[in-house]
């Protein structure tokens, strides 16, 4: 019998936490790690109290015709990297890895390239300390992002 190396094991964790997301368009799992514990899961959804896109029946920025990753301020969700740092203490945080993993809603496979945090979620990360970011592709093929390289990507914006 083959055993699961961790980095599947805690993608495919991700993509199940993926499967509670409210988004029309991707949802998206985010899972925090930090010294083989999991220390937090998040989804893509409405902020709590507030009704999903799920819920509603359309997306505004599908409505508006809006490219993926463009104008994200008229989306309804909080992004899953966003939840799963709100519900963890930083403490638990600094030095983890986020392992995320989403997939487009019509169809439920993973994403093609894989997932990565759009600039705002990478700031967010960057603050909770996470040292690295794992995603896999559709292919299988594990990728994994330094947090490092999100701080000088940010430098390099100014």
């Amino acid at each position: 019998m083959d055993r699961i190396d961790k980095d599947n094991y805690y993608l495919n964790i991700a993509m199940d936490v993926s499967k509670r997301g409210t988004c029309l368009r991707r949802n998206y799992g985010a899972v925090i790690v930090n010294r083989d514990e999991i220390v937090s899961t998040g989804y893509t959804g409405a902020p709590r109290g507030a009704r999903n896109c799920t819920d509603i029946g359309f997306c505004l920025r599908s409505k508006m015709g809006v490219p993926s990753g463009e104008r994200y301020e008229l989306c309804r969700s909080v992004h899953a990297e966003m939840n799963a740092v709100i519900h963890a203490a930083r403490k638990d945080t600094i030095g983890g890895t986020m392992y995320l993993m989403g997939s487009c809603r019509e169809d439920e496979r993973p994403l093609k390239e894989g997932a990565e945090p759009c600039r705002l979620c990478k700031r967010v990360i960057i603050n909770a300390g996470i040292d690295k970011v794992v995603t896999r592709n559709a292919g299988g093929k594990i990728i994994a992002y330094k947090v490092e390289d999100y701080i000088a990507q940010e430098e390099s914006l100014f």
